[in-house]
């Protein structure tokens, strides 16, 4: 799959990504469709509904973060591949290879050395929606780091970088 920008601000993705999830998307699907809009994916929207069941933990069971989850979702429709040749192909290595990367950012990012959304809220009355903030700024962490990968994988330019 190829991205239908040449370049991107990944302060906005961020930014889109935030506001996503502030006007009503879980976490996991702000970051699907901040990604789908802002590298013009050619994908139907129902990447974004792909996304929802992988809320608060999949399905509010408050295991992986969304944010993380819908970041995996994401570099698996740039990166993964649809072939059923093994754990070897170049694809499945590469996609792996970056989601792990993600993965590991994502958990020392966030300040909180977790990537369980049981761990990452637990100081929060989840029925009071104390959590909204953190798993705002969350979900803006995820979308960047993402966009920054796609960037250097698909050579798409960051225009927030400074030109020297």
């Amino acid at each position: 799959m190829n991205v239908g920008v040449k370049e991107i601000s990944l302060k906005k993705l961020q930014k889109d990504a935030e506001d996503n999830f502030r006007n009503g998307y879980y976490c996991c699907e702000a970051l699907m469709a901040a990604i789908r809009t802002d590298f013009a994916l050619d994908v139907p929207e129902e990447v974004i509904a792909m996304a929802s069941g992988m809320a608060v933990g999949a399905g509010r069971s408050g295991c992986m973060c969304g944010a993380l989850n819908g970041g995996i979702m994401a570099l698996g429709l740039l990166f993964g591949r649809t072939e059923q040749d093994g754990p070897t192909n170049p694809k499945s290595v590469k996609c792996m290879q970056l989601s792990h990367e993600l993965h590991d950012w994502f958990k020392q990012a966030n300040g909180k050395n977790a990537i369980c959304c049981r761990i990452l809220t637990k100081e929060f009355d989840m029925g009071k929606g104390e959590h909204k903030q953190q798993c705002i700024r969350f979900t803006g962490l995820a979308a960047w780091k993402v966009g920054e990968i796609i960037c250097r994988e698909m050579g798409v330019r960051n225009t927030d970088e400074e030109v020297a």
